[in-house]
């Protein structure tokens, strides 16, 4: 039984830690996109000042700060979409520690209740002893 609830720990706990990871990997996925989104913010400054021209509908506006504009606003689409997979996520990772800390309990009440059987076994073997020394 021990083999069977330690594994079933095991199990547990090695899925806890692969929805930690995927969580960590979804939040630093979302990062990078706000740090690249942030570059082109930059970058689209510094076109801008150089041209001289800010204005999107100007004949003139500069085809680079279009299409930084453009993947700009997709990198902050793709980060709002990770940030709705992260809080999915997130609630796959407290519902996966919540079983892991289920087995647990269970696993621990198995122990007491085990050791308690334990405890009752001796004490009547105990028992047992000293009524056979009552009778010599």
């Amino acid at each position: 039984m021990k083999s069977r609830s330690e594994s079933l720990i095991r199990l547990k706990k090695f899925q806890v830690d692969e929805k930690r990871r995927q969580v960590t990997q979804i939040e630093m996925m979302v990062a990078d996109f706000e740090r690249m989104a942030a570059e082109l913010d930059q970058q689209i400054e510094i076109e801008h000042q150089r041209t001289g021209i800010s204005d999107v509908a100007h004949f003139a506006y500069s085809t680079f700060a279009k299409a930084a504009s453009q993947r700009r606003d997709n990198l902050l689409a793709s980060a709002h979409d990770m940030r709705e997979k992260l809080e999915s996520a997130q609630d796959a990772l407290a519902e996966a520690i919540e079983e892991l800390k289920k087995v647990e309990l269970l696993d621990q009440r198995e122990h007491v209740r085990e050791a308690a059987e334990e405890a009752k076994t001796e004490q009547s073997e105990y028992d047992e002893i000293g009524r056979l020394r009552l009778r010599r």
